[in-house]
């Protein structure tokens, strides 16, 4: 290999290098804005954690306190009536309110390594999700009670 071609391929692996360097130092400052969520990514253990709450006799899965929704008004929303409350299993979280038309789930978030495999979301008496992943189920069973989300106990 002459001279002329060992520096055309040298320059250009360094220029290789160079664009690829700087290509990441740009991801890298821009951050989370063009790669992530808003707030960062949150693992299931920050999920459970941020919803521990014992809930006697949940048998596997605890949930949070119940929450006194807003009063005001919204334009063109309706407005629930009752508490929220989240349950947490090892397939997913569910979060859940009560209103006139009975339980209803907000939201729900299966683990990692699981996928929702059946919502009834409601509003109705009772409202089931069931999560599935790695051979195993989890059902979440919910009815309300008192005007607050509870276990449904044939759940």
């Amino acid at each position: 290999m002459d001279r002329r071609t060992l520096l055309a391929v040298t320059g250009w692996l360094a220029t290789t290098v160079a664009a690829t360097l700087v290509g990441l130092a740009a991801v890298d400052l821009a951050g989370a804005g063009i790669i992530g969520t808003a707030g960062g990514v949150r693992t299931e253990r920050d999920v459970a954690r941020a919803l521990a709450v014992p809930d006697p006799g949940a048998g596997g899965a605890t949930s949070v306190s119940p929450v006194a929704t807003p009063t005001g008004t919204r334009s063109g929303a309706a407005t629930p009536t009752g508490a929220q409350r989240g349950f947490v299993t090892d397939g997913g979280s569910v979060l859940a309110e009560c209103g006139p038309g009975g339980v209803r789930v907000v939201a729900s978030s299966p683990a990692p390594g699981y996928l929702t495999k059946d919502a009834d979301r409601g509003p109705d008496d009772h409202v089931e999700v069931r999560f599935v992943g790695g051979g195993r189920e989890y059902e979440v069973r919910l009815r309300c009670r008192g005007g607050v989300p509870t276990r449904d106990p044939e759940d």
